[in-house]
């Protein structure tokens, strides 16, 4: 399969980035997204030019390190797929791809298709624990919680904290992911001693690092790798009501 590459290179935040054109050959249906950008590096790297910087780790959809926009949509074209699940299966023979970074102030650019993303990192710091000692594992009955609720809890908590949300948002708005982070804590009794300092500090940190307003439309929802739920944005808004 043959396939022509619109990639963003990218010093840094500071630099002005462009668009460069790479042709790849014999590309397999079979392969990853993310394995047939190391192709292009190596092809690359026997060229003497510069690889293309990007991000991975687990390459298993769960650390959220490989979002990048693919053709328009955070993580690719696929709905419920991070890039690294990405198969190039999905693209036809003489496609055009375009490949660029998240696009959000919160989410400056260290390099290529890669961003800083450490701002979920702080707002994750501001509040998203819990400080009770809870000791040795205790009797699984002895809190009773109801499946639903713990059902919607462990919903909320497969949030990786990809950014993905972020990117699809037209205001950069984070709140899907700080629902999602939300509302782990408030469905369980665990969390909720410290329920409303802890929505009052998550929220204050989300506005302080330049995150947006939730835009309504949806598109947080739509493109979440992890399909994590905007009823979880409701819930943060009534948490954060009553905190007051």
């Amino acid at each position: 399969m043959k396939l022509t590459l619109k990639i963003w290179r990218q010093k840094n935040a500071a630099s002005k980035g462009r668009f460069e054109t790479y042709k790849m050959d014999n590309v397999s249906p079979e392969m990853a997204f993310l394995e047939m950008l190391d192709a292009l590096n190596k092809k690359l790297a026997e060229e003497g030019k510069e690889p293309v910087a990007f991000d991975h780790d687990c390459r298993e959809g769960i650390c959220g390190s490989c979002g990048m926009y693919i053709n328009g949509h955070p993580h690719g074209p696929v709905a419920a797929v991070t890039t690294c699940h990405l198969s190039m299966r999905f693209f036809n023979d003489g496609q055009t791809v375009w490949i660029e970074p998240w696009r959000a102030k919160p989410f400056p650019v260290i390099r290529d298709l890669i961003v800083d993303r450490s701002a979920f990192d702080k707002i994750q710091i501001a509040g998203g624990f819990i400080s009770i000692n809870t000791g040795s594992a205790p009797e699984a009955n002895t809190t009773k919680i109801p499946k639903k609720n713990s059902d919607s809890a462990f919903d909320s908590a497969i949030c990786i904290g990809c950014g993905a949300c972020v990117a699809a948002c037209k205001n950069a708005s984070a709140m899907l992911f700080l629902s999602a982070k939300i509302s782990q804590f408030a469905l369980l009794p665990q969390g909720r001693v410290e329920a409303k300092d802890r929505v009052r500090a998550m929220v204050e940190k989300m506005d302080e690092l330049g995150f947006g307003n939730c835009s309504n439309s949806g598109s947080c929802e739509a493109e979440c790798p992890k399909q994590i739920k905007l009823t979880n944005i409701a819930r943060m808004n009534r948490e954060y009501y009553k905190a007051f």
